[in-house]
């Protein structure tokens, strides 16, 4: 029998909160980013910070990925079956320009929506932003005093095997229903924000809220 390391057994029994905090720093780019240094949003307060910042999961611009590499080699492919010598070279060469720009475009504008639809988790409410045609943004939060339930879900052999879900949070607010979809770890996520409810309650009752 294997004997456990009993630092690492307390270690397991700290906060999520704490671990959250002391967890080394992700890389800007990643889909979970504990504690952000260099990460600010225009309606954030000035004592209020950033316990985590989430993406949908890498897995999930997989289709687009694959879908793009596949138009990307098609005019390759198309040139070795089908011939194109009834039309001028300078039509071809322009013709494969344009075809590479909007494919460029399409990669672009897919991976800023990537990166810019993002959840948000502060130590005083959570926020959802979604960008639109990146034109167009919605901006939806709570504060962390409203929500009312946290559920998760993780389904299907792909999700478990890279974790990744749905975080659902049930809010008194505006608008009372929130959903973090295709977030990585979404126990942890859900563990992190239950843990903030009870830090508010514990506030609420010493008369420590902002």
């Amino acid at each position: 029998m294997t004997k456990q390391n009993p630092k690492a057994v307390i270690e397991d029994k700290r906060p999520e909160l704490e671990k959250v905090k002391e967890e080394k720093k992700a890389h800007p780019m990643a889909a979970f980013v504990p504690v952000p240094s260099n990460w600010r949003f225009e309606t954030q307060e000035k004592k209020e910070k950033i316990i985590l910042l989430l993406r949908r999961h890498w897995f999930t611009n997989l289709s687009w990925f694959l879908a793009g590499v596949f138009f990307f080699i098609l005019p390759g492919i198309l040139f070795l079956f089908v011939s194109f010598d009834f039309m001028p070279l300078r039509f071809r060469v322009v013709g494969l320009v344009i075809w590479y720009l909007v494919l460029a475009g399409y990669f672009f504008e897919r991976f800023l929506n990537w990166y810019f639809n993002v959840f948000i988790i502060t130590d005083e409410r959570i926020i959802d932003f979604d960008f639109f045609g990146l034109i167009y943004k919605e901006v939806s939060d709570a504060k962390i005093e409203d929500i009312q339930d946290v559920t998760y879900r993780v389904g299907g052999f792909v999700r478990n095997l890279f974790d990744f879900g749905d975080v659902f949070f049930q809010t008194s607010a505006e608008l009372p229903r929130f959903e973090f979809r295709d977030v990585p770890q979404p126990a942890r996520v859900a563990r992190v924000l239950r843990e903030l409810i009870t830090e508010e309650e514990i506030e609420k009752m010493e008369g420590r809220i902002r």
